[in-house]
C-alpha cells in the first residue's frame, strides 16, 4: 500500500498529473473530495470549507472567528448543526488525510499533506515546480484562459498557497528536502513525469 502526495506551484500541472498517476496505478485521486470529507465531519456545507481554503488566513475569517466564543462553538458542535473555522479545519483536515493514509493506495493533491504525512512510512511526497511563464502557458492551454487572466490566476493562487501554508506554520513548502521527488515541469513532459512517479512507488 502507498500514498502519494503531490504539492505544486500553481500551473505546474499537479491536478492533471495527479489524475494520470492515480489512473495508472488504479488509486483514487483526492482533491475536492477532501473538502467533502472535512465538510461531513464538521457538518457544514462544502462551500463553507471551500471558503476557508480560499480565504486562507484572511482578515475576514480571523474577524469572524474572533466574534465566536469557543463555548458557543462547543455547543454548536454538540448539536445537529455544524461550525468550522481555521482551527477546526486544520484539525479535521489532518484527521481525514491520516485516515486516507491508513487505508492506503491514494493520490492526494496538496493541502499540506506532505507535512501531515511526513512520518508515514508508506507515503511518497512529490513536488512540481516550473518557470512562471510556463505555468501561465499551462493555464492558458488547459483551462482556456486568455494571457492576462492566466497571469492573474497564477499570481492569485501563488499568494493563496503561501497563505494556506502559513496556517500550518510553515514557509519551507518548496524545500526539496521535504520530498522524495522534485520535478521541474518546465523541463519534463507530463507522460514522463507520470512514469517517474509510478516507478518511485512501485520500487
Amino acid at each position: 500500500m502507498a500514498v502519494i502526495t503531490i504539492s505544486r506551484q500553481f500551473g505546474a500541472g499537479g491536478r492533471t498529473l495527479g489524475r494520470a498517476v492515480a489512473e495508472q496505478l488504479g488509486f483514487p485521486f483526492l482533491d475536492k473530495e477532501l473538502i467533502q470529507k472535512v465538510a461531513e465531519k464538521a457538518r457544514v456545507s462544502n462551500n463553507w470549507v471551500s471558503s476557508i481554503e480560499k480565504e486562507a488566513g484572511g482578515r475576514l475569517l480571523r474577524f469572524v472567528s474572533g466574534l465566536v466564543s469557543r463555548g458557543l462553538i462547543d455547543r454548536i458542535l454538540d448539536d445537529e448543526r455544524g461550525y468550522i473555522d481555521e482551527e477546526i479545519y486544520l484539525d479535521l483536515l489532518g484527521q481525514v488525510i491520516r485516515q486516507i493514509a491508513e487505508e492506503g493506495d491514494a493520490v492526494i493533491l496538496g493541502r499540506g499533506s506532505q507535512y501531515i504525512l511526513r512520518d508515514a512510512a508508506d507515503a511518497f511526497h512529490v513536488l512540481l515546480v516550473g518557470e512562471k511563464a510556463d505555468r501561465v502557458r499551462f493555464m492558458e492551454e488547459h483551462y482556456e484562459l486568455n494571457p492576462s487572466r492566466a497571469v492573474k490566476v497564477v499570481n492569485m493562487e501563488d499568494r493563496r498557497r503561501a497563505n494556506l501554508y502559513r496556517k500550518f506554520g510553515r514557509e519551507d513548502y518548496d524545500d526539496p528536502m521535504l520530498y522524495h521527488l522534485v520535478l521541474n515541469m518546465s523541463h519534463i513532459h507530463m507522460d514522463r513525469a507520470c512514469r517517474l512517479i509510478c516507478r518511485l512507488v512501485s520500487g
